[in-house]
């Protein structure tokens, strides 16, 4: 395999183990990353589909003997039930941690034009999850904080209570209060497999319907369908 292909095959194995997009998605995604790096040439269209269709089949057949919950599965609950006690959750928050700090800030603005700022935020991003995709020594950092704060006092209780609802979710998380630390899921493997009928982990939209607080009906509505529907629009341009 020349060294083109194992860039674009890395790419192909992440896309796919990730399961945030689909296979029509990905191979859309795979042949514009292909041309934009000059790869026409070493290349072809059917290597890289055949690439894609190899790499979820795999996937498919390894997912059958995967034990219930899976990390994946318990990550999701509390991620859940972060946002239910008033913590942002944000499932692959961006590529970087500034990109996951960007759209904390987005959906904090959000929660605060409905007068419901959050207790604090955790995010894992892109970055993140590919190390918690590798076949050894799979891993998963969680980024916490509280938007507009610089107290040390509120990050550590923001980074205790993350801890400690991902620790009831059966997680093993490893962190020692250090509030310029991650929080640390070790041994931690993503295993999660695109579906159409799945839910969208990256509907922000969903993830306000469970930070919002219920609130008096406005003058000019009877509840928040339309504030709701106005803020998922902010995020699916």
């Amino acid at each position: 395999m020349t060294e083109n292909k194992q860039f674009i095959f890395e790419s192909i194995y992440n896309q796919v183990r990730m399961g945030f997009r689909s296979l029509s998605e990905i191979k859309d995604a795979i042949l514009e990353e292909i041309e934009d790096n000059g790869f026409e040439e070493d290349i072809s269209e059917a290597w890289a589909f055949q690439c894609i269709t190899e790499t979820y089949t795999t996937l498919l057949s390894e997912s059958k003997h995967w034990p219930h919950p899976t990390d994946t599965e318990k990550l999701i609950k509390a991620f859940d039930a972060l946002c239910s006690a008033n913590i942002i959750a944000l499932h692959n928050a961006g590529y970087t941690t500034s990109d996951g700090e960007y759209e904390v800030v987005e959906v904090e603005r959000a929660l605060r034009q409905n007068q419901s700022p959050s207790e604090g935020y955790c995010f894992y991003h892109e970055q993140d999850l590919s190390r918690a995709i590798t076949p050894e020594h799979s891993s998963l950092y969680i980024a916490f904080q509280k938007v507009d704060n610089s107290d040390d006092d509120v990050t550590l209780k923001v980074g205790q209570k993350v801890a400690e609802i991902l620790s009831k979710n059966g997680l093993k998380v490893e962190w020692n209060n250090d509030v310029n630390s991650k929080i640390l899921l070790p041994n931690f493997k993503w295993q999660y497999i695109y579906n159409d009928n799945n839910r969208d982990l990256q509907d922000y939209g969903a993830t306000l319907n469970l930070l919002l607080k219920p609130v008096q009906p406005a003058t000019d509505m009877n509840d928040n369908t339309g504030f709701l529907a106005k803020i998922r629009s902010l995020f699916f341009k």
